[in-house]
């Protein structure tokens, strides 16, 4: 599956709030998101998720006890300000009234208590955890209206908040530095960035923003939409990915506070992070760069991710892009208005056979797609740039590696060039020889002449210094040598 189940996005977003414990009503085959987000984000802490297990007793007698009794006692031993309770696809099949057993726990409970509202048959991981972002932040801005604390007045300095950085995000914690950085270069203050490491407490907070961003198309999109009908919040959905859509983005926030009376002009700052802070876009009219005109490639992963890196290959490399799709089919509308105009064949499909059979029968020079691509383009000998989950641990870097912003595009730039001259490595290890170069001598090496006598054989010496030789001239050596002899 290219997308998980939709449990891992209540659970995600759950994990990315402060003090917010997660109860997954579940047998114990679907509770590994524990050891995937302590594995993949290298957590120091254990992740605020506990398992209802469904079991044969829970099955004899159902599970409204043993599932208030485990709210109860979680809101004991942390004192959360918020548990959320989320079956998955299988124990949905009991079809209990969870709804029923919340409301029972929050009569004997300090915490506030939700109910994932999602349907776990009809939605995947990304869907839920859009959906579970705006149910919070529903309940917290009604529940703030109700006791009028609501924080309505705009924040006297521009401010922002940032939506949709979650745990478990393809190359997030990175990201958001940098937006915070392009942020903090342009003057504008942070208000919020939800869910991450944001208390619930403080989603009262939201409207006092200015404007709010999506920097995915995935996640926080429904959430910046009720901010909007709810308080007129102007909201930008541009992901500032590639020098391009960077500057549009600017451009966007410009245009926003213009609105607001507030006379600002960003072009200097564009021009000068385009020309001197971001290398890409003097590499990209490189040589080097060049030489990387009219190769072929095909783009798949979540969106956001492919419409942006199909953006950059075309617009700011020259990289003719064969496909590009998207398991997102969700998102198909949106999708194919993005990059329509960039590439002749557009794909949306989330079946992983598929895209593996139409990336064999392309033939591209490289692929960029998820770490189930890599292992596609290593069987097919492809070189492959990861740039969208579903990731191994390897793109969880420790080292600093956004894809937004100006050194996002730096990092994009290196990516793209490098997953194609990389190729080259193999060939060059099998002309110059090296640590996993076959053994291209072997015990019966010989070679008949011209007039068909018997071949020679090598002696051990006489191989080894043979294999001192350069791979590129040894086969012209030997039959040098056999003809001495």
């Amino acid at each position: 599956m290219y997308a998980g189940p939709a449990h891992i996005g209540t659970l995600r977003i759950a994990s990315s709030f402060k003090n917010i414990q997660a109860i997954m009503h579940a047998p114990l085959g679907d509770d590994y998101f524990n050891v995937m987000k302590s594995m993949l984000e290298r957590e120091r802490n254990f992740t605020p998720v506990t398992t209802s297990v469904v079991d044969r007793h829970v099955l004899a007698r159902g599970s409204q006890e043993k599932v208030v009794n485990n709210i109860t006692r979680k809101d004991k031993e942390f004192t959360p300000d918020l548990i959320i309770l989320t079956p998955t696809c299988t124990s949905s099949i009991l079809q209990e009234d969870l709804q029923n057993f919340v409301n029972r726990a929050s009569m004997e409970i300090k915490a506030d208590v939700l109910l994932a509202d999602v349907n776990h048959y009809r939605v995947n991981e990304l869907q839920a955890a859009d959906k579970t972002l705006e149910q919070i932040v529903k309940f917290y801005i009604y529940k703030a209206k109700k006791e009028k604390n609501l924080l309505t007045n705009k924040t006297k300095d521009i401010s922002v908040n940032i939506i949709g950085i979650t745990s478990l995000g393809f190359h997030h914690q990175h990201d958001l530095k940098e937006i915070q950085k392009l942020f903090s270069d342009l003057n504008i203050k942070i208000n919020l960035v939800i869910p991450h490491d944001t208390s619930v407490n403080q989603l009262k907070k939201l409207p006092e923003a200015w404007f709010n961003v999506v920097p995915y198309h995935e996640v926080g999109l429904l959430t910046a939409q009720f901010l909007h009908e709810e308080f007129k919040m102007p909201y930008i959905d541009i992901t500032p990915m590639g020098i391009v859509e960077t500057a549009r983005f600017i451009r966007e926030i410009q245009s926003i506070l213009k609105n607001y009376q507030v006379n600002v002009n960003y072009e200097e700052y564009i021009d000068k992070q385009t020309r001197f802070i971001s290398q890409s876009a003097w590499f990209s009219r490189s040589i080097d760069c060049q030489n990387l005109t009219g190769k072929r490639a095909v783009v798949f992963g979540d969106s956001t991710h492919a419409a942006a890196i199909t953006k950059i290959l075309v617009r700011e490399m020259g990289i003719n892009v064969v496909w590009a799709g998207t398991y997102c089919k969700n998102d198909d509308e949106w999708f194919n208005n993005e990059i329509n105009d960039l590439c002749k064949t557009i794909i949306i499909s989330d079946d992983h056979n598929f895209i593996a059979d139409l990336i064999a029968e392309t033939e591209p020079d490289a692929i960029f797609g998820t770490q189930m691509e890599r292992h596609i383009g290593k069987r097919l000998n492809i070189p492959c740039g990861v740039i969208s989950s579903p990731v191994h641990i390897q793109n969880f870097p420790l080292s600093y590696r956004p894809f937004l912003g100006y050194e996002g595009s730096n990092q994009i730039a290196d990516l793209i060039y490098n997953s194609f001259t990389l190729g080259m490595e193999d060939h060059l290890l099998e002309i110059f020889g090296g640590h996993d170069t076959r053994d291209t001598i072997s015990n019966t090496l010989s070679l008949k002449d011209e007039t068909n006598k018997s071949s020679i054989e090598w002696t051990e010496e006489a191989k080894n210094e043979l294999l001192k030789i350069p791979g590129f001239v040894r086969n012209k050596i030997q039959c040098i040598q056999q003809r001495k002899h």
